[in-house]
């Protein structure tokens, strides 16, 4: 949600910012709204006044047994002005509202401009493409092959874009995101919490998956909302807070399971488990005080970024362009891994900072050291989807016969199992 004071301060300052979403100039529209909205509250102000004081004449005049139905009269065609523009302000504050709620977040100065993902910028690289020396498979094809991953039989039971791991493979899985909620809560400093997989409005509001996002999402018939990421429930433990200066920086992880609809993907990735309705994610997300975003967010990434260093999976980061970052982002960076069977770089974690663009939405405040009340900053980030984590593992230590060797980060996840091999 962006704050409205900025807006009718400098409108074109906005729009520029906008624009560089691709959207058309939008400030002079929600001023006009916001000046009549104003001139309503105004009118309603001075009418009240008014209203107030013919009641006290009116009483003053009954008392001295004069007649007052003029002055009554006055009241009561006051009374019914009044609730006119009661409905005229809350109907212009709603337009509001759902002009400002529409808008993406501001981009920071320095997000590469660019209409899609082919401008974004590699900001570095950790780790060469291995070559295998063989022809490479991909995921799908070498988890059929040992017989510890089925479509068909997922399609069969939930239907498509489903998976079922069995075996070593649903081992390997689980030893993943153990060893990276391990990570993250002993090494990186972040409390491990359990959160709800069932949501109400507020919260995804809060996050800005609604209005917008609703078709991405699954909604159950009692009108709640399966979590698109663990990040929701997380970044919503503020909302309507106000924290205290001493309990910031506020770093939370969780090990969870996710849903998207996948709205608008259809024909992309229809092979495998790259994009599925339910996938599991390791989600990273940090609540502080405004000053600390910048390098929290660079933090964060580097804590995405040591997953991928200890499995020994090649990795490189991304700065993502305006016309890639998403809708409640300043700015983004994007982990890529290595996948020899795709021959391709493929994301693994997106780690965004919001700044207070979510914190508007969820009314989510602190108090800071000199006593004065202000909206927090949000963080998310993948640290790292565990799905993709696998596949990345099998693609990357394959081995000629189709056997897949484990790395060893994982051994003490897998009960010392190093290898896996057809039965």
């Amino acid at each position: 949600m962006h704050d409205i004071r900025a807006i009718r301060a400098n409108p074109e300052a906005f729009d520029a910012a906008m624009a560089r979403r691709g959207l058309a100039p939008v400030a002079q529209t929600i001023r006009s709204r916001d000046n009549f909205h104003r001139g309503v509250l105004t009118l309603l102000q001075q009418d009240q006044a008014r209203r107030n004081a013919l009641s006290k004449q009116v009483g003053e005049g009954k008392r001295r047994g004069e007649d007052t139905s003029g002055l009554e009269a006055e009241a009561a065609a006051l009374r019914v002005a009044m609730e006119e523009a009661e409905t005229k302000a809350g109907e212009a504050a709603a337009e509001i509202r759902g002009l400002l709620e529409s808008l993406p977040n501001i981009l920071d100065a320095d997000v590469p401009d660019g209409a899609d993902e082919t401008a974004n910028v590699v900001i570095k690289q950790v780790g060469e493409p291995r070559d295998l020396g063989f022809q490479p498979r991909q995921h799908f094809e070498l988890g059929e092959a040992l017989g510890l991953m089925q479509f068909e039989q997922a399609s069969k039971i939930a239907g498509a874009r489903f998976t079922i791991l069995r075996g070593a493979l649903a081992r390997l899985e689980r030893a993943l995101g153990q060893f990276m909620l391990d990570l993250h809560t002993r090494e990186h400093g972040y409390e491990e919490v359990q959160v709800p997989l069932l949501v109400n409005d507020a919260t995804m509001y809060g996050t800005g998956q609604l209005p917008k996002f609703a078709e991405d999402a699954f909604r159950t018939t009692d009108g709640r909302w399966l979590i698109p990421t663990s990040e929701v429930p997380l970044t919503n433990y503020a909302r309507d807070e106000i924290l205290a200066d001493k309990q910031l920086p506020l770093r939370q992880t969780a090990l969870s399971d996710c849903f998207r609809s996948e709205a608008g993907s259809a024909g992309r990735d229809t092979r495998g488990m790259l994009r599925q309705h339910q996938f599991r994610k390791v989600e990273l997300v940090s609540i502080c005080r405004p000053e600390e975003s910048d390098a929290e967010h660079e933090r964060m990434t580097v804590c995405a970024e040591r997953v991928l260093e200890l499995l020994g999976i090649p990795y490189r980061r991304m700065v993502l362009s305006a016309g890639d970052t998403g809708f409640g982002s300043t700015k983004t960076f994007d982990l890529e891994v290595w996948l020899p069977g795709q021959q391709m770089w493929r994301e693994i974690s997106s780690c965004s900072n919001c700044r207070d663009f979510q914190a508007r939405r969820m009314n989510g405040r602190y108090r800071g050291a000199d006593g004065k009340v202000g909206f927090v900053h949000t963080l998310n980030g993948s640290g790292v989807a565990v799905g993709r984590a696998l596949i990345a593992v099998m693609e990357n230590f394959q081995q000629a016969d189709g056997s897949i060797l484990i790395p060893e980060a994982l051994w003490p996840f897998t009960g010392g199992m190093e290898r896996i091999a057809a039965a």
